[in-house]
């Protein structure tokens, strides 16, 4: 018997499909962002159970004052892996009681009608390891729709481009999966950065990632994240990408998408021979590279990393 055939409340014109779901929420030191992140997910019209357990990172486990309605229910667990957001998240996976898992940063939102929209193409595709939606941004002056261009994306399309509409925060799995079949979030990743990435392409390659694409969440991209600015953090992550995932040298293309924005990482943090020597390199692969040409104009002092960032978040897009 599959897990949806055993959890699931059957949809009918009445009775919407809407399977037990758990939703992880990793915080550090954020009370205020963190209760908002919860009642966006207790405010959901979704007919099915939603588990909320909240993972505090070295801080103190105090939970948000917050109305819980029936089928509702809200838990604190604190860290006990490594430090960061993938243990964190490993440690709210392991903890989650439902046969679905979702994701939901401390500083991001859910929209109405996220997990309804969502949860039906689990029924419809039951090889589906991955469900997400598209995203809006919130840069602090305006607010930015960020789509996907299509409904169903390939692990080779995701090699080949890391579509910005799609988020951590809009992600839901199944749990099994999650667990047995991608191995969770890889906690080795240098700060766990790039562990969205990271995970995309270990469960693309199960089965293509479906989506809602519409906005159904919502991103702060307002300076106060925890990798903004860590460009070294941001450099070392995705070399580290680069050599898990071979997939990425046999495409030129996304080969250097790659080497560019390790060239960024490296000389907006200083490290400008190596960022230079990375963007060069990406540019012999692929001449049209914004991110390398970018990265050469930072590592001569030409731009400010600063500018370049928030040039990019004003038209609703990242480096």
């Amino acid at each position: 018997m599959s897990v949806d055939s055993a959890v699931e409340v059957v949809g009918t014109a009445t009775t919407p499909y809407a399977p037990p779901v758990t939703v992880v929420v990793p915080t550090h030191d954020r009370p205020t962002l963190m209760a908002e992140a919860v009642r966006s997910v207790l405010l959901q019209e979704y007919a099915g159970p939603v588990e909320v357990v909240v993972v505090f990172d070295a801080c103190e486990p105090v939970l948000p004052d917050v109305a819980l309605l029936p089928g509702q229910s809200l838990r604190a667990v604190v860290n006990d892996r490594v430090r960061g957001l993938a243990g964190a998240r490993n440690t709210g996976i392991l903890a989650a009681s439902h046969p679905f898992v979702a994701f939901l940063d401390d500083d991001d939102t859910w929209l109405p009608g996220k997990l309804a929209a969502q949860m039906p193409l689990f029924r419809d595709h039951p090889e589906a390891r991955l469900v997400a939606t598209a995203m809006q941004v919130d840069d602090g002056e305006r607010l930015t729709d960020r789509l996907v261009p299509a409904d169903v994306v390939s692990h080779a399309e995701l090699v080949r481009e890391r579509f910005g509409g799609l988020h951590s925060s809009s992600f839901v799995f199944r749990r099994d999966a999650l667990v047995d079949e991608i191995g969770m979030i890889d906690e080795d990743l240098p700060r766990g950065y790039a562990e969205d990435t990271d995970v995309l392409l270990a469960a693309s390659r199960l089965a293509p990632v479906r989506l809602v694409n519409e906005p159904l969440v919502r991103v702060r991209w307002q300076g106060q994240s925890y990798f903004f600015g860590r460009w070294a953090d941001y450099a070392a992550a995705l070399t580290y990408l680069l050599h898990k995932h071979p997939q990425f040298a046999d495409d030129d293309a996304a080969h250097a998408r790659m080497l560019s924005q390790i060239a960024f990482g490296e000389v907006s943090s200083g490290q400008r021979r190596a960022g230079r020597r990375h963007a060069r390199q990406a540019l012999t692969l692929r001449p049209t590279t914004l991110r390398a040409w970018l990265a050469l104009a930072v590592g001569l002092r030409l731009l400010t990393p600063g500018a370049v960032v928030t040039v990019a978040r004003r038209f609703g897009k990242g480096i």
